[in-house]
């Protein structure tokens, strides 16, 4: 069926203007961390805010109501979460990866490789986007905890300070 009637597609435009005008105002209020890089808790709370949105689109028994509750006890919880991971470690090893060492001094660790499910040649992609063309200039290459690949470069100053946090840099 394509069109059944007129009132449907005014309760979609209406409930969908203020749908995304709610949603917008409760993201700004929660602070750029709901927005952030996504980890696995963030993209759960990302989705969980579509397939809302979803619903009170799209679902007649689903008000602009209970829509915005669902997005402000979503992005409540999510708050609240992120800010006792910030406090309690526990939380926070329950909630986010830890970065961890692929490639250091020329070695590539096949076992968090393996683990971790990465392939050599996506660590050769990354090097190659950041303009690298040998992986001599690179001292490591982390998996870190939104997914993403980092490259850290040589450099005259060896500290490697940036690594301390990396499972894997301190069994070295």
């Amino acid at each position: 069926m394509f069109f059944s009637n007129i009132s449907t597609i005014e309760r979609t435009i209406i409930i969908g203007l203020c749908a995304y005008v709610s949603l917008i105002i409760l993201l700004r209020i929660s602070g750029k961390r709901t927005l952030s890089k996504l980890n696995a808790f963030d993209m759960v709370i990302t989705i969980a805010m579509g397939s809302t949105l979803s619903s009170v689109l799209i679902n007649k028994n689903v008000t602009w109501a209970q829509g915005t509750t669902a997005f402000f006890m979503l992005i409540g919880l999510q708050y609240v979460i992120a800010k006792l991971a910030v406090h309690v470690s526990f939380i926070n090893k329950l909630i986010k990866s830890e970065p961890k060492i692929l490639y250091i001094d020329g070695d590539y660790h096949t076992q968090a490789m393996k683990k971790e499910r990465v392939m050599k040649k996506e660590i050769l992609q990354a090097a190659r986007s950041q303009g690298i063309s040998s992986m001599s200039e690179i001292t490591a290459v982390v998996l870190e905890t939104d997914g993403s690949i980092s490259i850290i470069k040589k450099s005259d100053q060896d500290t490697r300070e940036t690594l301390n946090d990396v499972k894997g840099y301190n069994n070295l």
